[in-house]
């Protein structure tokens, strides 16, 4: 365990917990061990407010594939790594044997800086049928911030060794409408069922689903103690697809994301690298639109000093 300023942490070798002062705010389990037919992917649960509060769920009943959030890809080729069953054109959803895994490999770093906690890893991609088709390096940054929030910068790098072309889409692009999820995709508590999704301009609703925008939030209400918590995802303006559409529901469960292969397929060359950066904010109570706005401001500047800190490393 190490410690600086009010950040600390500590690791097992399947996963590492990150605590701000008293509270554990984090943690994100990098060698997960799940069912094939989950997809077992990297994934943060429980992440917490400073308050305490629980923001995420694992293995809900109605989809034990959702955890937390994670990097999940349902439409990658013929490939899931999503989990769960596939959804093919005129056969509605059907269990295949192509639950693919992202296998752990080894870690980079693990360190604070500046007062934040920065963590790095490889990660290997492989298909159910033992096909090896990506390599990933992954990097979180965990950021104490103003306004009872923290931040979790969340980058992905992944290289197609697969030796093909990939094509990258998600249910809609094989013909389920608005139906566009996959990318870093966040469950809410069953608590938050019916609560707020709120994007720029005062927009609201499931009406989001689909459009586009460089952040979307999510308000909810806890059980027990009553009190609200605000999720918070803005995309980076470096990501190919920026502003990138919106995949996001308050009925029947809590959930949203940027879904970058929402509409359209994206291929994914042999050879090349792909990068996507996002920055997740989680917030202490309730959120109106000057408040969201201001921690959508926060989240872009953490961005941009992800990008000067990487530079300067360079």
């Amino acid at each position: 365990m190490s410690t600086e300023a009010a950040l600390s942490w500590r690791d097992d070798n399947q996963s590492l917990t990150v605590s701000l002062g008293d509270v554990e705010i984090a943690t994100y389990t990098y060698d997960a061990t799940d069912e094939q037919r989950e997809s077992p992917r990297p994934f943060f649960h429980p992440l917490r407010t400073t308050a305490g509060e629980t923001v995420t769920a694992y293995r809900p009943w109605d989809h034990v594939w959702h955890k937390g959030i994670a990097w999940s890809l349902p439409h990658f080729g013929d490939d899931n790594f999503w989990g769960g069953p596939s959804y093919r054109r005129g056969k509605d959803y059907t269990w295949l044997p192509n639950n693919g895994s992202m296998r752990h490999g080894r870690v980079i770093e693990a360190v604070l800086d500046g007062g934040a906690f920065r963590f790095a890893h490889t990660l290997g991609w492989w298909t159910q049928a033992g096909k090896h088709v990506v390599d990933e390096t992954r990097t979180i940054r965990i950021t104490p911030g103003p306004d009872a929030a923290w931040t979790l910068v969340f980058e992905t790098e992944m290289t197609n060794v697969s030796g093909g072309d990939i094509h990258i889409g998600s249910p809609t692009t094989e013909g389920r409408e608005n139906a566009g999820y996959g990318g870093l995709f966040w469950r809410g508590p069953r608590e938050f069922t019916g609560g707020r999704i709120v994007g720029p301009g005062g927009a609201s609703g499931e009406a989001l689903r689909g459009t586009r925008g460089p952040w979307l939030a999510f308000v909810g209400q806890h059980d027990d103690t009553c009190r609200f918590s605000t999720v918070l995802i803005a995309d980076a303006t470096t990501n190919a697809q920026h502003p990138p559409e919106w995949f996001a529901r308050s009925e029947p469960f809590a959930c949203f994301g940027p879904a970058p292969f929402f509409s359209t397929e994206v291929t994914f060359a042999a050879g090349e690298t792909m990068v996507n950066r996002y920055a997740v904010v989680i917030a202490d109570g309730d959120s109106d639109q000057e408040r969201l706005d201001h921690l959508a401001t926060l989240a872009g500047e953490t961005l941009q000093r992800k990008v000067a800190a990487d530079r300067t490393r360079a």
